[in-house]
């Protein structure tokens, strides 16, 4: 089973390049962040088209994630508990059940920002990522194979950054923000990058400013978490970086994991 993570910058914008990408590298799944769309206004007749079920928490002109799947979506949770005035579209979860009737559990995240640090912005991503962390662990009590994908706007570690001193302020990269990540993990969860190639320059986003781009000068912020279960079948990653270089792209690329599912 081959599952996607990719921040697309508008669905509408990037609904050409999604579908290119649904053709080019057929992913069973694919989770899509900053839809900026409602859920009436995502292009789903031209996903359907391809073949594929989809599962939307969209808002509009912000935020937004979706799933797309191949196989049938069912337990279908929109928004992250543990805060219900949280109107914010950042989280979706869904099972996805392969033809050998095998499951998977895949939430696409989009996780706050947070910047600039020092104002409610920032202290809303730590108490995001403490209620992510909190449903985290009750998923994992399931003793299923689950991916939690998406865009985690944290760099985890100085490998993840072309230039880690330009970074040391910012939201992605304080020190608060990357213990809550490793405090994500020690739950039991593997990043799935890192457990197949421990190389730095490994980037999933180059900004739009300053040639970034052309200079590689990126940052690594999503991640594919897995489950004990998932891990154990885990049998590759890909960060799919050509597209970057299509004609007005979102500033992610898709990140993928193939699990023996």
């Amino acid at each position: 089973m081959l599952i996607a993570t990719w921040n697309v910058n508008s669905v509408k914008q990037r609904l050409e390049h999604v579908l290119r990408f649904l053709d080019e590298a057929r992913p069973d799944v694919l989770c899509l962040q900053e839809l900026k769309a409602t859920d009436e206004a995502v292009p789903a007749l031209e996903i359907e088209a391809k073949g594929y079920n989809l599962a939307v928490h969209g808002q509009k002109a912000f935020n937004g994630v979706a799933i797309l799947s191949r196989f049938p979506l069912s337990d279908i949770r929109r928004g992250l508990p543990g805060d219900p005035e949280d109107i914010q579209s950042r989280y979706i979860e869904a099972l996805v059940s392969a033809p050998s009737g095998r499951v998977a559990r895949v939430a696409s995240i989009y996780l706050p920002n947070g910047n600039p640090t020092g104002t409610d912005k920032y202290s809303y991503k730590l108490r995001w990522m403490e209620r992510l962390a909190g449903h985290a662990a009750g998923l994992l009590r399931l003793e299923e194979p689950l991916v939690l994908a998406g865009d985690y706007n944290v760099i985890p570690d100085a490998r993840d950054v072309s230039n880690p001193e330009a970074w040391v302020e910012d939201a992605l990269f304080r020190p608060e923000t990357r213990s809550a990540f490793r405090r994500l993990l020690g739950l039991g969860l593997t990043e799935a990058v890192r457990a197949c190639d421990d190389k730095p320059g490994l980037y999933t986003f180059w900004d739009y400013q300053a040639g970034a781009w052309q200079k590689n000068k990126g940052i690594r912020i999503d991640h594919l978490l897995l489950s004990p279960q998932a891990a154990d079948r885990l049998t590759g990653t890909e960060i799919h970086r050509h597209t970057r270089s299509w004609d007005k792209p979102s500033d992610h690329v898709p990140v993928s994991v193939t699990l023996d599912i």
